[in-house]
Parts: C-alpha cells; sequence; structure tokens
C-alpha cells in the first residue's frame, strides 16, 4: 500500500481510497440493517428519538480532570457514561443514565463488566462478536437492561441527526455521544472530563498494549498495565466536534465544555460550578 501511495497522485488515491471505504461501509449495510439484533436495535433507538426534547444532558469523558469535578453534583442528571466510566461507580454511589462504547479494543476486553452495567447500554454493531456469547444468555430476560447496537464506521465523515442509521465515530466515543444525544433531543449538552489532551504520544489509532498506571485517564487502573489500546487521533476528533458543533447551532441547540482545564477549543467553555443552582 505505501509503494502504491508513493506512486499514484495524492489526488487520484484520495479519491481511490474514498471510495474503497465507501464500497465496504456499502457491504456492511444490510446486515447492519436486516440482522435480528440490529432490528431490535433500530425499535429502541425509536423509542430514544426525541425521548428528552428541550432538556439538557452531560456527556463525561475520562479525563485525570475527572478527579478535580465534583460530580456527585451529577446525581438526578441525565448522563452519558463511556468506556470504562463504570470504574467510578461504586466511589459515586450511583450509575450514569445511559452508557457508550463504540471501541473494539474496550468492548473485546471488558464485554463481562460492560454486560453488568445497569442502565441502557449502547454498543458499536461491528463489536457484536465479543458479547455474542454473553448475550446470548441474557437476551430472553425482559429485565435486563436492553443492548442497542449502533451502526458505527471509522470512514466516511457526517455528522448524523438520527441514530438509526450510520454513524461515523470521529476518532471518539465522545463525538458518537453528541449524535446520540442529538437523537434523544437535547438542547442543551455539557461535557465534562473531555480534557483533549494525552501524555502517551506516538501515531494514531496505533494500538499499544500498557506497561503500567495509566495517567490519561481519571484512574491508573482505566488502561492498566497489559490492556491493549489505540493512540488518539486528536486531529480528526477535531475536525468531528466542528460537525457537531454546526449542527447543533443549526438546529437551535448547544454544546457546552464545562471540563476542568481542557485543553479542546472547539465548544464555548463555561464553569462546571455554574450550571448549578
Amino acid at each position: 500500500m505505501d509503494t502504491l501511495r508513493n506512486i499514484i497522485p495524492a489526488p487520484l488515491w484520495g479519491l481511490a481510497r474514498s471510495n474503497w471505504y465507501a464500497l465496504r461501509r456499502a457491504a456492511q449495510s444490510p446486515a447492519a440493517a436486516l440482522h435480528p439484533w440490529r432490528r431490535a436495535s433500530r425499535k429502541y433507538l425509536a423509542r430514544f428519538k426525541d425521548l428528552h426534547s428541550g432538556e439538557r444532558c452531560f456527556i463525561i469523558g475520562n479525563g485525570p480532570s475527572l478527579k478535580h469535578t465534583d460530580l456527585t453534583r451529577l446525581q438526578g442528571e441525565i448522563t452519558f457514561g463511556m468506556n470504562r466510566i463504570y470504574l467510578l461507580f461504586p466511589e459515586l454511589g450511583f450509575t450514569t443514565t445511559y452508557y457508550l462504547s463504540v471501541n473494539d479494543l474496550v468492548i473485546q476486553q471488558c464485554a463481562e463488566e460492560i454486560l453488568e452495567l445497569p442502565m441502557p447500554k449502547f454498543l458499536s454493531w461491528r463489536a457484536r462478536g465479543y458479547l455474542r456469547e454473553a448475550m446470548g444468555k441474557r437476551i430472553s430476560s425482559s429485565k435486563e437492561p436492553p443492548l442497542i447496537f449502533l451502526h458505527t464506521t471509522y470512514t466516511g465523515p457526517k455528522f448524523a441527526l438520527d441514530a438509526r442509521g450510520r454513524l461515523w465515530e470521529g476518532a471518539t466515543v465522545t463525538y458518537v455521544a453528541l449524535q446520540l444525544a442529538y437523537h434523544m433531543g437535547f438542547k442543551q449538552v455539557i461535557l465534562i472530563g473531555v480534557d483533549h489532551n494525552f501524555s502517551t504520544q506516538g501515531k494514531p489509532n496505533t494500538t499499544i498494549v500498557s506497561e503500567g498506571d495509566d495517567p490519561d485517564h481519571f484512574s491508573g487502573n482505566y488502561f492498566g498495565k497489559g490492556f491493549r489500546w489505540q493512540l488518539p487521533d486528536l486531529e480528526t476528533s477535531e475536525q468531528a466536534y466542528r460537525m457537531a458543533q454546526q449542527a447543533y447551532h443549526k438546529a437551535g441547540r448547544e454544546i457546552l465544555d464545562a471540563t476542568i482545564g481542557g485543553k479542546l477549543q472547539v465548544f464555548p467553555k463555561v464553569d462546571y460550578l455554574s450550571l448549578f443552582g
């Protein structure tokens, strides 16, 4: 591939690459629309459409700034937790309203923990195989919180106004959460813990194995020793966040950034404590 990239002029290479990924997405679409699990998920998503119209919610990132954020203020608020946020639940004494993960490595390594969570869970359709066995044991129970599979993709930049279709991941689960919150009708979305800053450096999207305590999240155990994870792609994330900002603004809604000390500069900043009367 590198040889071809050096031979083919950049504009033609970009066009060929874009068309190739478009074909791959098209090939995935039938199963993502017609599989029984996805059909059930689309029905659940229909129930969530504009369910929270006019309300506010908090999307909780997992950055170190959470250690300096009074999360007890969120009890009673509508919240989205992502990836390994559940490590905080015992300390908080309450859970997030919703849970979201679209990262294959997180779902693969934490499937059992995720399935134990007591709230509706939104997960990547692409990672369904990691949940298949455990999900098969639970799916018949009407008392289980729903597992809702989202058709998320790495490529094809877009901001989805309806989460029943394809959602671009934008190199961060937070962007998927913003699309999901839009689908649910939230008027105001507030980000916390989205530090947008990593001390671990390397080529974006490269998979590495943690060699010790995690310095880039709220707990050293988050991606602790031996955990496989992907290095962040902050440039693509910023592209995605700008698309979210435009979509919300066009609809007369807003995204605010209340992250303490966060480095993201896309959304208006607001003091976290000022949000509570």
